[in-house]
């Protein structure tokens, strides 16, 4: 995910031989005498966190998530509100030791947590693209850290997962860049955890995406479910939805550093 935060393109090219208008040979270029100067490389993230600003009531952490978490516009044009749109203020979701995703409650370190749930209609013969967002709001950055890490954990303790009656995702896998590893240059951590989403009612097998970053105290979370006519990765055409969902994911960074940081 680091990675396709900081791609960039760039074009290169040689000399094209070309002659001068007298027939002779143009003069050769000299070469510069000294390497162009690299761009420096982060060494921290630019994020100054205000602790007035930090939320420690539930009533605090539930605004914030919902000033933070990305609806359709975020996503890209096109998409629209799922309904529900919001998910329940005690909605959390447990991985159950049979690997089954079900209800639990909130655990006592996590302040609030909201997922908003967006789609692409079925338009021009594919199907329906469902995404969703997902903001967290812990006690501290050190629970925060641990959730980090138990979503990691969760690709390797469980590959294949149910998601509910009739869907599930398989062949799971998930790797973490910290700040400053894989092109990490936006969050203080990062990961990716990727595999195959199966819908009954949908033929076929499709990919699944999550991506996942923290800033302090806070997580945010983008999901894609793939759907027919859609792609992962740009294909040169309009199908692709990593984009989208990199888009979805930054925007809720910003909007983090936007309520927490330091204010000049």
């Amino acid at each position: 995910m680091g990675g396709l935060m900081a791609a960039g393109c760039s074009s290169g090219g040689k000399p094209d031989g070309k002659r001068g208008e007298a027939g002779t040979a143009a003069a050769p270029t000299k070469a510069p005498t000294t390497a162009p100067t690299p761009s420096p490389t982060p060494t921290a993230l630019d994020f100054t966190p205000d602790p007035k600003r930090a939320p420690k009531t539930e009533a605090e952490a539930r605004r914030l998530a919902l000033a933070v978490v990305a609806g359709p516009d975020a996503w890209a044009p096109g998409y629209v509100e799922r309904t529900p749109h919001l998910s329940d203020p005690d909605y959390w979701p447990v991985l159950g030791a049979t690997c089954s995703w079900e209800t639990g409650p909130r655990p006592a370190d996590v302040l609030a947590s909201v997922t908003a749930y967006s789609e692409l209609p079925a338009v021009d013969g594919k199907g329906v693209l469902r995404v969703a967002a997902t903001v967290t709001v812990h006690r501290t950055a050190s629970d925060a850290d641990w959730e980090m890490a138990s979503t990691l954990e969760e690709a390797l303790r469980c590959p294949d997962q149910k998601l509910r009656d009739g869907e599930r995702i398989t062949g799971l896998m998930s790797l973490g860049n910290p700040f400053g590893v894989g092109g990490n240059a936006t969050a203080d951590d990062s990961l990716r955890e990727g595999g195959s989403y199966l819908d009954d009612a949908v033929k076929g097998e499709q990919f699944y995406s999550w991506y996942q970053s923290r800033i302090g105290q806070v997580t945010v979370a983008t999901a894609v479910k793939g759907a027919p006519g859609y792609s992962e990765l740009n294909d040169g055409g309009t199908t692709g939805t990593s984009q989208a969902q990199v888009r979805a994911l930054v925007t809720m960074l910003d909007r983090v550093k936007d309520e927490l940081e330091v204010q000049s």
